[in-house]
């Protein structure tokens, strides 16, 4: 009879629903959670703890590569734009990659990017989609471009002043201290690379480094003029001091004028500052000497690009 099946707990009813031996197949289906997800995204896990302390200390960390030099690397960088990509490709500015929007309005500055990059050899060309260039750049305005800077690879403090020993030649050194205008180190770069220095030293932190804008500003001249990065610049400073080179930084309040002082002759290691604060105490009190530039027409001060190149100019005049 209806009602007495010998299979307990079965539904005999012609309500909907899930019935035994469906599966929830029917109208109020089962759904399952789908796999397990791995600790690391379990919220509350101990994994997912330590995945997101790393990532936290991975973010905050100075970013340095493993490049061979003592010196270590800086991180990659882009370079956003129609123009500055043109401007950089021009300038001889170091390139890996040229990006280009699919389906790009091609204009005169892009065919250009695309034949500066193309003779150049060894940048590769990637056409990627729109969303994937504003991923890439945070969003800015890239107009479809975008140049992809490898890291630099600095130099040892200590590969200046060696490097100048093997060529038989005294020193000539250009520190900067608190200079962070990228443009004014591309400045002093190609100073020193014109007036026959051997390199150019800049603190690891708060200060400007070898960007994009500050191989422009060098003119191709920073490919064969080493940078050096110091952990700590007054330490590297009495390094040199005891190396046998005499340190004499810039400064408005300098007690001889530029001309007065004998050390240039020699190894020489020349310190410029920031034009707003000069140098800072603990570098200014290192210096063997400290000199002042005179300026007969009334201004208070030079930016660092300037100042290096009167000095450096005044070192060629004499050693020449």
């Amino acid at each position: 009879m209806a009602g007495n099946s010998g299979r307990p707990n079965r539904r005999t009813s012609n309500k909907k629903g899930a019935t035994v031996g469906s599966g929830g197949k029917r109208r109020r289906a089962l759904e399952g959670k789908g796999p397990t997800p791995p600790a690391e995204m379990r919220k509350g896990h101990a994994k997912q703890r330590a995945a997101q302390a790393r990532a936290k200390r991975a973010a905050t960390a100075p970013k340095r590569g493993g490049g061979a030099g003592r010196g270590g690397r800086s991180t990659s960088e882009l370079v956003v734009g129609r123009n500055p990509v043109v401007e950089a490709l021009r300038e001889g500015v170091p390139a890996n990659a040229l990006y280009v929007q699919q389906f790009i309005d091609s204009d005169d500055r892009v065919r250009e990017a695309l034949r500066l990059a193309s003779d150049r050899g060894g940048v590769r060309l990637v056409e990627a989609p729109r969303p994937e260039l504003d991923r890439m750049t945070n969003h800015l305005n890239h107009q479809g471009l975008v140049l992809q800077v490898p890291p630099y690879e600095y130099a040892h403090p200590d590969d200046l002043s060696a490097a100048a020993h093997d060529r038989g030649e005294d020193p000539l050194i250009v520190a900067l201290d608190g200079v962070t205008d990228p443009r004014n180190l591309g400045a002093v770069v190609r100073s020193v690379s014109a007036f026959g220095g051997h390199g150019v030293v800049v603190p690891e932190r708060r200060a400007a480094g070898m960007t994009a804008g500050a191989w422009k500003t060098s003119a191709g001249t920073a490919a064969r003029t080493p940078v050096a990065r110091a952990a700590n610049l007054t330490r590297t400073l009495e390094a040199y001091q005891k190396a046998g080179l005499m340190v004499v930084g810039l400064a408005a309040d300098g007690e001889v004028e530029l001309g007065e002082v004998a050390a240039l002759d020699g190894p020489v290691v020349i310190v410029v500052g920031s034009e707003g604060k000069g140098l800072s105490r603990l570098v200014g009190e290192t210096c063997d000497v400290r000199a002042r530039i005179p300026m007969p027409g009334g201004a208070e001060s030079l930016n660092a690009g300037v100042a290096a190149g009167v000095v450096l100019y005044e070192v060629f005049r004499r050693r020449s």
